[in-house]
């Protein structure tokens, strides 16, 4: 009976602009309800950075299934978009059948890259599933020639701790290997200010609940997780929606 059911969903499901999908397929994790407004307020927040990134040569690292690759194509960017997994991968390929899309896997990079330069380098939402980010943030920087834009989840503190942290490997969502990290701020902003001269962080949050805007009060922060932005250039910005150093409160994006 089960069977008969499963294939009428998929059969009318079209009729209704709907997609029947088997349970371990990735877009089941990333389309949910709470994952798709977290895209869609990061994104509403990094277009009000009015970063110059129209036209540019862009790499999107740990891309999932794409939900933030369409930001770059919308503004006409020549993007390579990478990803570890191969579910994510065949998802990908039919969303951008047109795109640059290559398999790679920053916790053992292989010649993927090698050689290569981009103009911008997009690290939203990875990092912290990675064990060792001091490697990652120094491989990205080689490769970038211009800003790294970096949203990784992160730890209240002033201290200098990376503090790793166990994942579900089989969730598609999460570490490859096991093991993410939830840096301080600080430890995020000295080791990017190793590889780049210029490392800025935005006056705004975006309107989301993960995001605190106030660093000095850990305890009145209810969401589960914490999540700060930077951005890393290697030629000053002028811009209002950026500041030099670590802001102790921050706003929120309307």
């Amino acid at each position: 009976m089960k069977s008969l059911l499963v294939k009428a969903a998929k059969r009318l499901a079209p009729k209704f602009g709907l997609q029947a999908t088997e349970a371990s397929d990735p877009r089941n994790y990333f389309h949910a309800f709470f994952y798709l407004r977290h895209t869609g307020c990061r994104l509403e927040h990094l277009a009000s950075l009015r970063l110059p990134v129209r036209g540019q040569r862009v790499l999107e690292v740990g891309a999932g299934i794409g939900d933030h690759s369409r930001y770059y194509r919308d503004r006409d960017c020549q993007i390579t978009i990478t990803e570890p997994r191969e579910d994510n991968l065949a998802v990908l390929r039919r969303r951008f059948p047109d795109a640059d899309i290559r398999k790679h896997d920053l916790e053992a990079p292989g010649p993927e890259l090698d050689n290569e330069k981009f103009d911008i380098t997009h690290c939203y939402g990875t990092l912290y599933h990675l064990g060792n980010p001091a490697a990652t943030l120094e491989y990205l920087a080689k490769l970038t020639r211009g800003m790294l834009l970096l949203e990784t989840c992160v730890s209240f503190g002033d201290g200098l701790e990376i503090n790793i942290v166990p994942e579900k490997r089989e969730d598609p969502t999460q570490a490859t290997s096991g093991s993410g990290c939830r840096p301080t701020r600080r430890w995020l902003f000295e080791q990017l200010k190793q590889s780049f001269p210029h490392v800025y962080v935005p006056v705004t949050q975006p309107n989301h609940p993960e995001f605190p805007t106030d660093w000095t009060q850990p305890d009145q922060h209810a969401a589960p997780l914490s999540r700060a932005i930077f951005i890393a250039s290697r030629t000053p910005l002028t811009n209002d929606q950026l500041v030099t150093g670590l802001p102790s409160v921050q706003e929120r994006h309307p």
